[in-house]
């Protein structure tokens, strides 16, 4: 069966209320957000009013999918776990009651020194997730946490907070991950990535695919375990989604780095589905189902991630862009760039530039969040400006020959819209600009130039491009368009094809990116090397090998 043929998954009364209302009435007529709130199960006001689970009767591990931190704040972290004592049934094994779960934080690994603990209510409309946003922290340390249910007791995690804002922190050291379909291999480099010395982990798009995955797992190639048939279709509705993220999360390797490090996640396309953009689903169905799905895929995103209020969904619209920072060293701005962009030029296929990828008027990011970019770039006191998002940044030649095709999904097919963020960036006097992306299932390191088309024209900052954890399988340290790609494009320092992570260490001086990656993960027990490093200098953008 071909996608645009796809039958829909959604109930007929959904699909129906859909067809008669736009996209932005979902939350402003009565009849259409009522329609959403039954797709998506949200809250009621009378949840308070649940009844409450005697914790006496969870008789298996609540705790199977591990526990989270992230967004770290110089107050205050914001802590994640989920009941899931059936991780692989629709209801995670737990009736629809309310459980209190109790929290602890602590100054030691063995919380011998309590510094914060209190309650949080697992709803069962938010799938028995749990946020806890604990404040009156001390800035910039380093905490322990975990969290307790009857005589279940959770792993230990490990956070830190952010320090002071007017603090001159000397370093940071960040990784940056993204794209891990589970069925295309092992999460070796998370393995690894938990073991290294980090004080944060960007995610970058592609925690979860929407694929199917079969009862061996794909290319994992299970013989100790048979997987449920309800993996083995497409994620549609809101229950295939909270069923997908307790595939993903109960992979060991995943959860010891989020047990280890504090997250810093934003989406990108495959989180709801392949290369939609804005309301403009992939496959032939009316925008307005497409936002059911939408949706879903928002909601259940949020609830297994460690997300705040305030990035909390309102039906299909959920504001994920958000800015951090780290004393006086780095502030990072955390982009969306799939959820108000302009429809894929060109249908989608990767392209010679041209009228329609080249119009002003298209965007990558929407109005409002360019311009919210732009204001904090005016307004910001970091030596190191950060912008981690998803797709790729810097032009990218797909050609030797002239003038060559390139990407309509990245920026090249947005090219207005970049023009406009380096020219916010060149005004507001952004002297150390690192963009950081994911996608492409290759580690990249580009130098940012004023004009692509001009190699001797101004770097105005770099690009680091992490690889996937497993998406694209093995992998290869040279893949097939590697002499297409470094000699079309001068600006690229570095094209790798295996799997891995990046790390950042950001200093007063430099930074230094190191890429690091496995040789395999369709088997499992790869060891990981640094491929190459790289240095940058502030004040003086540019990437050289370290």
């Amino acid at each position: 069966m071909t996608p645009a043929a796809r039958p829909s998954q959604h109930a007929p009364e959904l699909r129906a209320a859909a067809r008669h209302i736009g996209r932005r009435r979902f939350l402003t007529t009565t009849g259409a957000a009522a329609a959403l709130a039954f797709a998506t199960d949200l809250p009621s006001a009378g949840v308070a009013a649940a009844a409450e689970l005697d914790a006496a009767r969870i008789t298996e591990n609540p705790f199977t999918l591990g526990v989270g931190s992230g967004d770290p704040l110089p107050g205050s972290v914001i802590l994640w776990t989920r009941l899931a004592p059936a991780p692989f049934q629709a209801d995670s094994g737990l009736p629809a009651e309310r459980v209190t779960v109790q929290w602890e934080l602590a100054h030691d690994e063995r919380f011998r020194r309590i510094a914060r603990r209190g309650t949080a209510t697992a709803h069962p409309e938010f799938h028995h997730t749990v946020h806890v946003e604990v404040g009156d922290l001390d800035a910039g340390r380093v905490y322990y946490y975990r969290f307790r249910v009857g005589r279940w007791v959770s792993p230990a995690g490990r956070t830190r907070t952010a320090p002071d804002p007017g603090s001159r922190v000397s370093e940071l050291t960040l990784a940056a991950v993204s794209c891990q379909a589970y069925h295309d291999g092992y999460y070796t480099p998370y393995a690894h990535l938990a073991a290294d010395d980090v004080d944060l982990v960007f995610h970058l798009g592609d925690y979860l695919y929407e694929y199917a995955v079969n009862s061996a797992g794909g290319q994992r190639k299970y013989t100790d375990r048979t997987l449920p048939d309800l993996f083995n279709r497409e994620t549609l509705t809101l229950e295939d989604y909270r069923l997908r993220y307790a595939l993903y999360k109960s992979d060991p390797d995943l959860s010891a780095a989020h047990a280890a490090h504090p997250f810093v996640v934003t989406w990108d396309d495959h989180e709801t589905e392949n290369n939609y953009a804005d309301e403009i689903p992939e496959n032939n169905v009316p925008p307005e189902e497409f936002l059911l799905r939408r949706a879903a895929a928002y909601r259940a995103y949020w609830e297994n991630q460690p997300l705040r209020s305030p990035q909390r969904p309102a039906g299909p619209d959920m504001r994920l862009y958000r800015r951090l920072r780290w004393g006086r060293l780095a502030q990072f701005d955390i982009l969306d760039t799939r959820q108000y962009r302009s429809d894929q030029a060109y249908g989608d296929q990767a392209h010679v530039p041209g009228p329609e990828s080249d119009d002003p008027a298209r965007t990558m990011t929407g109005a409002t969040q360019e311009r919210w970019l732009l204001d904090g770039w005016r307004s910001s006191r970091a030596l190191w400006n950060v912008v981690p998002q998803q797709v790729m940044f810097a032009r990218r030649h797909m050609d030797a020959t002239t003038p060559s095709r390139v990407s309509m999904d990245a920026w090249d097919g947005y090219s207005a819209s970049r023009r406009r963020v380096l020219d916010g960036a060149k005004a507001a006097g952004v002297e150390n600009l690192m963009v950081l992306s994911g996608d492409v299932h290759s580690a990249y390191a580009f130098d940012i130039k004023d004009d692509f088309a001009d190699p001797a024209s101004a770097t105005l900052g770099t690009e680091i491009v992490a690889t996937s954890v497993s998406s694209g399988r093995d992998g290869a340290d040279k893949p097939a368009t590697w002499d297409t790609y470094m000699g079309a494009n001068p600006h690229l320092k570095f094209f790798n094809g295996r799997r891995g992570y990046v790390t950042v260490a950001l200093g007063r001086e430099s930074a230094r990116a190191d890429f690091k990656t496995v040789p395999y993960v369709t088997t499992q027990g790869a060891p990981v090397t640094t491929a190459a490093s790289f240095v940058t200098e502030a004040g003086e953008q540019g990437l050289k090998s370290a």
